[in-house]
């Protein structure tokens, strides 16, 4: 990996070459993009033990979500031959470019990777590149539970690093010495308190950063480009070297798609997206249906959002906790809520489902006596995830046409991931 193209934000020390970069292509330097969009202010998570509000949001989900970005031949994948690697063969350089960073060189194809955020991490597993996963955020958000339904698919995430521990400082990132980090920069200084100084010393001593933070889109300091889910996993897939992969999976989230958009009513319901301040919950935190990642599934099923229809403001924008008597008034067609981790059915009846029916005030929602208050799902999804998600929405919403059917093919899926497509 070489200098990238330098962006907006100068360095104030020279970039020096990780060990893993040096021994692999001869000395050169290794550096990972600078910010742009920085601002000075910095906002920390509190109370739930990770960066983020008491939960967290998502990507358009028409055709054009799926399509190939028309950069893709000038920026992606440009490549040229590189050095030789310990075992004769020659090794490809390749850039990759996204926002904030600009454009990373790679002299190789990184073996080991760090996100911090699940969407990321399933983009990376859905690309056949599990076992270089060295670290995640924040276990619980990440949906592993979902690959145990596709043969083949697995992370071990005992085996992952948690960077976040009361806290996530430097020393973890020079303890993985990955070789690259998957994570917008801009989401490290004002997520997780670092200042510009301590990312150019990772970028610098330890491996570049690329990454864009997309799984929502109401942070005021994300003031530069976006990426849909399939945009950010094509550019990922440059940086994999594994474009055939990409477009395999792209290819068959359309043919999903098509089919159950094409059974969808003339109608459909609004829905409200919430996620519960305790359990069993009093209060909730509101999720609008915005174009960040997190929403792409409610995008895809053309709901309409009841929050933002009543002047809701989303938990991750500042806003706060609302109570039933707010969400009677609004009375939703349909209630998400979302919770991290792996929910089983028997948990979300006993301790959502169940306490909504019997509540007082509750009890009077539309969703409830209608029977639609279900699981709304994890926060980061990445292409894998994302399928599952669109499944249980799509079951969530519409019993009488989904029921408990399997919307997509786990086989497929799985050979996808294991390169046997």
């Amino acid at each position: 990996m070489r200098e990238p193209t330098t962006r907006d934000w100068e360095t104030k020390s020279p970039g020096t070459a990780t060990r893993r970069a040096y021994l692999r292509s001869g000395g050169a330097l290794i550096a990972g993009g600078l910010l742009a969009g920085c601002t000075d202010a910095s906002d920390v998570a509190k109370g739930s033990g990770a960066p983020a509000t008491a939960s967290e949001t998502a990507e358009d989900a028409t055709h054009s979500d799926a399509t190939t970005d028309p950069r893709a031949d000038a920026e992606l994948g440009d490549s040229t031959d590189g050095a030789t690697e310990a075992d004769g063969t020659v090794a490809s350089s390749h850039s990759v470019s996204m926002e904030p960073v600009g454009t990373v060189e790679f002299d190789a194809v990184p073996e080991t990777w760090v996100p911090y955020t699940g969407d990321y991490a399933d983009m990376g597993v859905a690309l056949g590149q599990a076992d270089g996963l060295a670290a995640i955020g924040v276990r619980a958000r990440f949906g592993v539970h979902h690959y145990e339904e596709l043969p083949g698919v697995s992370v071990d995430t005992d085996a992952l690093t948690q960077l976040w521990q009361d806290g996530t400082g430097k020393e973890v990132f020079y303890e993985l010495g990955a070789d690259l980090h998957v994570v917008d920069p801009n989401f490290v200084r004002h997520r997780l308190g670092w200042s510009r100084d301590d990312v150019e010393e990772i970028r610098s001593n330890v491996a570049p950063f690329l990454g864009n933070t997309i799984f929502t889109r109401v942070y005021d300091w994300h003031d530069y480009e976006y990426y849909s889910l399939y945009e950010a996993f094509e550019i990922l897939a440059e940086v994999f070297r594994e474009r055939e992969r990409y477009q395999a999976f792209r290819a068959y989230h359309d043919e999903v798609l098509a089919d159950v958009r094409a059974r969808l009513p003339s109608s459909t319901p609004d829905v409200a997206v919430l996620y519960p301040a305790d359990v069993p919950p009093e209060s909730f935190y509101p999720y609008l249906v915005g174009e960040g990642t997190q929403s792409k599934q409610w995008r895809d099923l053309g709901v309409d959002d009841a929050l933002a229809a009543n002047g809701v403001a989303d938990a991750q924008a500042g806003g706060g906790t609302i109570d039933y008597e707010t969400l009677l008034e609004i009375d939703p067609d349909a209630i998400a809520v979302r919770m991290q981790g792996e929910i089983s059915e028997s948990h979300f009846r006993e301790n959502v489902r169940s306490h909504l029916e019997n509540h007082e005030v509750a009890s009077a929602l539309t969703a409830v006596q209608e029977g639609r208050v279900f699981y709304g799902g994890l926060t980061y999804q990445g292409p894998i995830i994302h399928l599952f998600q669109l499944e249980s929405a799509a079951q969530g919403l519409y019993p009488e046409i989904f029921g408990s059917e399997r919307i997509f093919d786990r086989q497929r899926v799985a050979a996808i991931v294991t390169g046997e497509f």
